[in-house]
């Protein structure tokens, strides 16, 4: 969705006496898309017959899909919803839904994820996780969420342009840089640790893994790996094999960081 930011009042500069208004107020964690000198205080407005609440809160800075629940004046609304002027709007984040409030989105049958094309280690670990996550890295930004769209994936990105796009109905801003503090976000965010089926996933294609007897692959392992290895699992979709080297170690040690606390 494109918002023309620059033709409207900055929420921080004061709007004339005779422009109706709205306010919008930010709970928690959705102060964090906030100027830092608006955190915390209410936000004023222009209010226009034609806006929905979801546009007025995106042009407060705040991406949709961070949206967890909203009310108007009190009584709980939807992105649809058009307010009069005056109206208070109230945003909330996952962690702080008010009793009462309506599902924005439907439940998600299944948690599976995207990651834009910045977050392919964090792609990895999620794989490396079990959790079923679509990376590649020459889509675009218009196929990303398409396609996070259509699959019913939650969007992972540090790109708000992207978040906010029409097509996005599943998604978060990674606040972290840092793939595995990225990866202990996500997992806090998505208590992913009672879903996790470490190493079932090929970390390279999203493949599922399978066993695989070692006879039906000698001539692909190297000498040292058919030596001292006897395990082995391949992938199922691109044929990746794997075996619990000193490399598996690591990763559980990941993986260990991920859900520690």
């Amino acid at each position: 969705m494109q918002n023309d930011l620059s033709a409207r009042a900055s929420p921080s500069q004061p709007l004339p006496a005779t422009v109706p208004l709205v306010t919008v107020r930010c709970h928690g964690a959705l102060n964090d898309f906030l100027p830092r000198a608006q955190r915390g205080r209410p936000m004023t407005l222009p209010w226009s017959a034609h806006e929905t609440v979801k546009h007025l809160v995106e042009v407060a800075g705040v991406p949709h899909p961070e949206i967890a629940a909203l009310s108007v004046n009190g009584a709980p609304a939807s992105f649809s919803d058009r307010v009069a002027p005056g109206a208070v709007i109230d945003i909330y984040p996952p962690e702080e839904i008010p009793p009462g409030g309506l599902p924005l989105r439907p439940p998600l049958a299944e948690l599976r994820f995207a990651c834009d094309v910045h977050l392919g280690r964090l792609a990895a670990y999620l794989r490396m996780l079990g959790f079923d996550t679509l990376y590649r890295n020459d889509q675009s930004d218009v196929e990303l969420a398409e396609s996070a769209r259509a699959e019913e994936r939650v969007l992972l990105t540090r790109d708000l342009r992207l978040l906010m796009r029409r097509a996005v109905v599943y998604g978060a801003f990674v606040r972290a840089t840092d793939p595995e503090a990225q990866v202990r976000e996500v997992a806090r965010r998505y208590d992913l640790r009672a879903g996790a089926r470490p190493f079932r996933r090929c970390i390279r294609c999203n493949g599922l893994t399978a066993p695989v007897a070692k006879a039906a692959i000698l001539d692909q392992l190297q000498p040292k790996t058919r030596r001292y290895y006897d395990e082995f699992w391949r992938c199922q979709a691109c044929g990746q094999i794997y075996w619990r080297g000193s490399h598996v170690q690591r990763m559980q040690e990941v993986i260990d960081r991920a859900f520690a606390g």
